[in-house]
């Protein structure tokens, strides 16, 4: 076994012993512990544990990938959800916390006094948590396939089993505390590469003021122009100008990203988790500085995640890499089906340009960015092996928080608010750990 290998199963499995000892020393004993974790959680672990469910796979793998792509135009991502945070977190959360239900239907039923809303309610709640899943399963098919070496379905049935397991054993008050090792080990898997890659570019450990800093070799350039200057060199636009036309059309792109994450059923379910009002409205704050320590990350991961793919593929202006010569990262992504060259030109060069007919690199998935970048930066196999125990973490952690929101829904406004409201409290508790 290689060392990659080695450090990549020590981080996953650990990670994985550690979420399935925390659910099992923190299992719900009732309908209130598995709900909403008693309604004894302090503002500042439930803070983390929203950083958690919010920094979904999207957020630790997609976001940087989408960034690094789109360029400037790509902030629309970190503004519009971390705007749908704050409208949710100012607008929603302490109002429907202050309501003292368990779910966000019920808190419909109540307020509309009909059985129909509330089944309209939960019909939504299904339909959004489930088209939400699929994203994060496809985050755990990525890492397990290039990491771990397993067929993509596998890593699927892997990652959802885990979910299951602790989910079940612990309910909201085991995914709680499970979501908090999950923040902790995703900040720093998407931290440590960060700043070893803003050091070896710029010199500044500092990643967010890296992105704005000159680049390390003494030539005075700064890394963004430098990202500009590679990007339109092969056809690309620039790197620092919105692809999303207009002023207005940013706003509105904007707009709809936050209020559709304002009504995640996941995160809305955590404000029912503190003891107050006030807790809620705290927990909000807390949450925002932890979302906060990765987004500011995201925009310069993204960015020199780009200008490294870039220097790798075409080492200096006019000079392609030689296919065979490619390095060990690119042979390990061809293998997952992410990463495909084409040698249409027949000079086994690889050629990477925004013109389609010429380009020989057909597929570059954007998932891939956050993932591979610290193999293309080289880095120690450790940092590597982390970075995928992070993105795991991020994508189990908000599938845990999103089954157990379809869960509740189904056992307790179906189910109990619906069609047998005699239901037990056991029966009913019985019924959300089978679903």
């Amino acid at each position: 076994m290689d060392e990659l290998k080695l450090y990549t199963y020590i981080a996953v499995f650990g990670t994985f012993a550690l979420y399935f000892g925390i659910a099992w020393w923190a299992r719900a004993g009732s309908t209130s512990d598995f709900y909403v974790a008693g309604g004894g959680i302090t503002p500042m672990q439930n803070g983390m544990a929203i950083g958690a469910d919010w920094m979904s796979a999207a957020s630790f793998i997609s976001m940087a990938g989408m960034i690094a792509f789109m360029g400037y135009g790509g902030s629309v991502f970190l503004m519009g959800w971390t705007g749908g945070y704050v409208l949710l977190a100012m607008l929603l959360a302490p109002y429907m916390r202050k309501h003292g239900k368990f779910t966000v239907p019920e808190f419909i039923f109540d307020r509309y006094y009909s059985k129909t809303a509330r089944i309209v309610a939960v019909v939504c709640l299904i339909i959004a948590s489930l088209t939400y899943i699929i994203g994060q399963m496809k985050g755990v098919g990525v890492a397990f396939s290039r990491f771990l070496e397993v067929d993509y379905g596998l890593g699927l049935g892997i990652g959802m089993a885990v979910v299951w397991v602790y989910a079940v054993l612990g309910g909201m008050k085991g995914i709680t505390y499970t979501q908090i090792a999950q923040y902790v080990v995703m900040i720093f898997a998407y931290t440590i590469p960060a700043i070893f890659i803003s050091l070896q570019l710029t010199g500044n450990p500092i990643p967010q003021l890296g992105l704005g800093s000159t680049l390390a070799d003494g030539s005075g350039i700064y890394l963004l122009d430098k990202l500009d200057m590679v990007v339109t060199d092969l056809g690309f636009k620039e790197y620092t100008t919105s692809n999303l036309g207009s002023t207005l059309n940013m706003f509105a792109y904007t707009m709809s990203l936050m209020i559709g994450t304002a009504g995640l059923p996941h995160v809305i379910m955590r404000f029912f988790t503190v003891p107050s009002v006030q807790a809620a409205r705290s927990s909000a704050g807390y949450a925002l500085i932890f979302i906060g320590l990765l987004y500011t990350v995201a925009p310069a991961v993204g960015a020199m995640a780009r200008l490294n793919l870039m220097h790798t593929i075409e080492p200096a202006a006019g000079q392609n890499l030689e296919y065979s010569e490619r390095p060990q990262w690119f042979k390990d992504w061809e293998l997952t089906g992410l990463l495909k060259f084409e040698d249409k030109n027949g000079d086994g060069k690889i050629q990477y340009t925004a013109d389609k007919t010429t380009n020989e690199m057909v597929k570059v998935d954007r998932d891939i960015m956050v993932l591979a970048n610290p193999a293309i930066a080289n880095l120690p196999n450790w940092v590597i092996a982390l970075v995928a125990a992070g993105g795991l973490a991020a994508a189990l952690s908000t599938a845990a928080g999103l089954l157990l929101a379809i869960s509740s829904s189904i056992s307790h406004d179906l189910m109990k608010g619906v069609l047998t409201p005699d239901l037990s409290e056991k029966n009913e508790l019985l019924v959300g750990v089978l679903l």
